[in-house]
C-alpha cells in the first residue's frame, strides 16, 4: 500500500491533520492501536482556545461545538475564600474560551473522516516505522489478522506520549522533562454547574478547580500526592474534600451529585527537540506534555498540525521544503511559551510539599499582585485564551 501521508494516532492531532490534508486533496491513512470506543471515551481536556475553536469553524467541523459547547468570556481565581473575576474577553479584545470535551472534538473529526471515505483503521498492532531518512519511509503493522506495509512520502507521529513515534527519532533528539510532586484527583459528576465560569482555587489544603462538560455535568479536580490510590477515596470523602477547598466566603460552592468517573493523574512537563527527523514529524503529546493547569495540551496539538498541514500542502503545491524544514522550530516557539505559562499557573496555584514559610508568603504576595493588577490579569488572560496564530490554511 502507498499513501502520501501515513498518520499514526487517531486522537485529535491525527484526525485534525487528516482533515486538513483532505481539504487540500492530499491522501492519508490513519492508524490507531486502540479501538474506536476507547478513543472516544477517554476523559481528557475540555477547554478550547479561541484559535482552536476558530480553526474548527473555518474547516467545517465546528457546527456542534457552537451548538453544544459553552463559550466562556470569564474565569475566576479564588484565593483565601474570595473569588476574583478575570474578564477574558474584555482584556483580550473579545477572545474567549470554549468548554467542549476532547472526546467531543474527536467525535466531530472522526465523523468528518468517515464521511471522506479515506482509510481510518482502529485496533492495529505490531506497529513499526522504517526508513525515515529515505524518500519513501514505511509503516509496518498488523490489522484484521493480516500483515501490511504502508509506504509514504511522510509520516506524522500523533500517537501520544506512550506511542512508538518519538522513539523512532532515535539519537536525533534531546528531551526536556520536569515531574511535579503532586497529581490531580478528577471527577465527572452528574450535577449542573453552579458557576457560569471556571474557578481556579488556591487553598491552604491544596489546589482545586471547578469546571464543567455540559449544562448537566460538572468536572472537578483537587491536588493530591502523585501516587495517590483512587481506591482510597470514597465518593463521600471526595465531595467532603472538594467542598472544603472550593466553597467561598460569599456562599458559592459546587453542586453535589453522583460521581460518574474518578481518577488520579500525575503531572509533568515534557518537550522533545527537534520534533522531526527525516520524513517523520511529531505532533501533539508525542512531542510535548504540559501540566493541565494552563489548559494547553489539546490546543498545542491543534497548532502543531496546522503548521504541519501547511508545510505538507506547500510541498505538494510547489515542491518546496522550506516550511517542512522549519516545522519543528516554528512549532517549538509556541510550545515553549505554553510550557512557561502552564508551569507558571502550576507553581502559582499549588501547594508544594517542600515549601517553607518564605515560599508560602511569596506565593500569597504573587496572587495578591495578580488579582489586584490589570496588567497582570491581562497577561494571564492573553495566555489563557491563546496567543495569536493565523488559522488560514
Amino acid at each position: 500500500m502507498h499513501t502520501q501521508v501515513g498518520i499514526i494516532g487517531a486522537g485529535p492531532a491525527g484526525l485534525l491533520l487528516a482533515h486538513l490534508l483532505h481539504q487540500k486533496g492530499i491522501d492519508s491513512v490513519v492508524l490507531e492501536r486502540r479501538d474506536q470506543e476507547y478513543v472516544i471515551d477517554r476523559v481528557r481536556a475540555g477547554v478550547l482556545e479561541q484559535f482552536t475553536a476558530d480553526l474548527m469553524t473555518q474547516t467545517g467541523v465546528g457546527e456542534r461545538l457552537h451548538r453544544e459547547g459553552m463559550r466562556h468570556d470569564d474565569v475566576y481565581l479564588s484565593v483565601g475564600g474570595k473569588r476574583h473575576h478575570v474578564p477574558l474577553a474584555e482584556l483580550t479584545g473579545g477572545k474567549s474560551i470554549y468548554v467542549y470535551g476532547q472526546n467531543e472534538v474527536v467525535k466531530d473529526l472522526m465523523n468528518a473522516r468517515i464521511a471522506t471515505g479515506r482509510p481510518l483503521h482502529y485496533e492495529v498492532s505490531d506497529l513499526s516505522i522504517h526508513g525515515i531518512d529515505s524518500a519513501k519511509p514505511s509503516i509496518r503493522f498488523q490489522h484484521n489478522g493480516q500483515q501490511h506495509e504502508l509506504t509514504c512520502d511522510f509520516i506524522a507521529g500523533c500517537d501520544g506520549f506512550h506511542g512508538i513515534c518519538r522513539s523512532a527519532l532515535g539519537d536525533h533528539v534531546t528531551t526536556y522533562d520536569r515531574t511535579y510532586p503532586f497529581g490531580w484527583l478528577g471527577i465527572l459528576a452528574e450535577a449542573a454547574p453552579s458557576s457560569d465560569a471556571l474557578v481556579y482555587t488556591y487553598h491552604q489544603r491544596g489546589f482545586a478547580l471547578f469546571s464543567m462538560r455540559s449544562p448537566k455535568i460538572t468536572r472537578l479536580y483537587f491536588q493530591v500526592p502523585p501516587d495517590e490510590d483512587i481506591a482510597n477515596w470514597s465518593d463521600e470523602a471526595i465531595w467532603e474534600e472538594m467542598l472544603k477547598r472550593l466553597t467561598t466566603d460569599d456562599g458559592w460552592k459546587p453542586n453535589v451529585g453522583p460521581i460518574l468517573n474518578k481518577n488520579v493523574t500525575a503531572m509533568r512537563s515534557f518537550v522533545t527537540e527537534p520534533m522531526q527527523a527525516g520524513r517523520l514529524f511529531l505532533a501533539g503529546d508525542a512531542a510535548h506534555i504540559v501540566p493541565p493547569t494552563g489548559a494547553k495540551g489539546l490546543n498545542l496539538a491543534a497548532a502543531d498540525v496546522l503548521l504541519l498541514g501547511r508545510a505538507i500542502a506547500a510541498y505538494y503545491a510547489d515542491g518546496k521544503t522550506a516550511l517542512l524544514d522549519s516545522y519543528s522550530s516554528d512549532a517549538l516557539q509556541r510550545v515553549w511559551k505554553a510550557q512557561r505559562f502552564s508551569w507558571w499557573m502550576t507553581h502559582t496555584l499549588h501547594r508544594f510539599p517542600d515549601e517553607n514559610p518564605f515560599d508560602h508568603k511569596r506565593q500569597l504576595a504573587d496572587l495578591d499582585y495578580i488579582t489586584g493588577s490589570k496588567a497582570a490579569l491581562t497577561s494571564l488572560a492573553e495566555n489563557y485564551v491563546g496567543l495569536p496564530l493565523d488559522t488560514s490554511f
